[in-house]
């Protein structure tokens, strides 16, 4: 019976106690997805004021362990995930933390693989796409078990600004933003349908508006430049992140096969490899089911080979021996 209930635990990992991580922990456990949560930082005392602010609100929200914990706790996880790194400063660009960062990241993927974990490893510390890829090579791991957190965020943004402007419920907008989690990042207009109907046809019936190519420039400018705005007016995002770690968690942990815009290793999908980035996903236990190839027009797919091209060019840029 022990083993049993040992087994039927969903527990996740966490490493990294700032503030993207803490609002992660925060808002999964409310939502009652993991049974444990386990808290890892080089700095012990913001982990542990991190637990105990969170335990503290344990009388208000669904039964779970909350603890700080050390890499010995990677081998029973369902889930890792890595939000540790250095933070983006007010006009530094996500491939600007790239050499900051691919150390710290890569140690954490080989001290995970080291403690012979079998759950899923979700990458979010920035840049996520570059971060993803050294997080597979350095820990050997098939690539579908190691994901970025990529665009899920970038198209909950697309489809709140769409919404917003269509003046309908953003559960009724799918849409996704494809490729780098950054400036590079690529609006798949092509793929966009609006309660069914595909963005193109809605317009005409709406009849809301009278310049949409130009609409379609300012939303995509918008959802590229969200992060900027929201880190030059108040230091960080976090919120809307923590909400989108979630989602993914649900998909895992519930084994619920969501198809989410996660940052994946691609190989040969629209002619591209060897390269992390985001394409609608179908998400589950083991991480990666399958990628969903879906049609892009051929501007789109011109974008994406682009996207990927330099991306590319921040992997080369490491300089580093695998």
């Amino acid at each position: 019976m022990e083993t049993e209930n040992i087994r039927n635990t969903r527990k996740v990992v966490v490493v990294g106690a700032g503030a993207v991580g803490a609002t992660y922990c925060y808002s999964l456990a409310q939502s009652g997805l993991a049974d444990e949560i386990v808290i890892i930082d080089r700095n012990t005392d913001l982990a542990e004021g991190q637990v105990s602010d969170l335990v503290h609100g344990q009388p208000f929200f669904p039964t779970a362990s909350i603890r700080q914990g050390s890499a010995t706790d990677y081998s029973d996880a369902n889930l890792i995930v890595i939000t540790a790194g250095s933070a983006q400063k007010p006009g530094e660009t996500r491939l600007d933390l790239l050499k900051k960062n691919a150390s710290i990241v890569g140690s954490i993927a080989e001290e995970v693989a080291m403690n012979k974990s079998q759950g899923v490893m979700l990458i979010v510390t920035n840049p996520v796409d570059v971060l993803t890829w050294v997080a597979i090579k350095r820990s050997g791991w098939d690539p579908g078990r190691v994901i970025g957190s990529g665009t899920v965020l970038d198209s909950a943004r697309f489809r709140h600004f769409i919404a917003r402007h269509c003046n309908v419920d953003v559960h009724n907008v799918h849409a996704y933003i494809l490729g780098e989690h950054g400036d590079s990042e690529v609006a798949a207009w092509s793929m966009t349908h609006i309660g069914g109907i595909p963005i193109d046809r809605y317009c005409p019936l709406c009849g809301g508006c009278g310049g949409w190519n130009e609409e379609r420039l300012s939303i995509e400018r918008k959802v590229r430049e969200s992060a900027y705005h929201i880190i030059n007016a108040k230091g960080s995002t976090h919120f809307a992140v923590g909400l989108a770690l979630v989602k993914i968690t649900e998909s895992i942990l519930r084994r619920q096969n969501s198809v989410l815009t996660i940052s994946t290793m691609l190989q040969g999908e629209y002619g591209i490899s060897d390269v992390c980035l985001s394409l609608p996903a179908v998400v589950s236990d083991s991480g990666i089911v399958r990628i969903v190839d879906g049609p892009l027009s051929e501007g789109e797919k011109t974008l994406l080979q682009r996207s990927a091209s330099i991306l590319k060019e921040s992997i080369a840029s490491l300089n580093i021996q695998l």
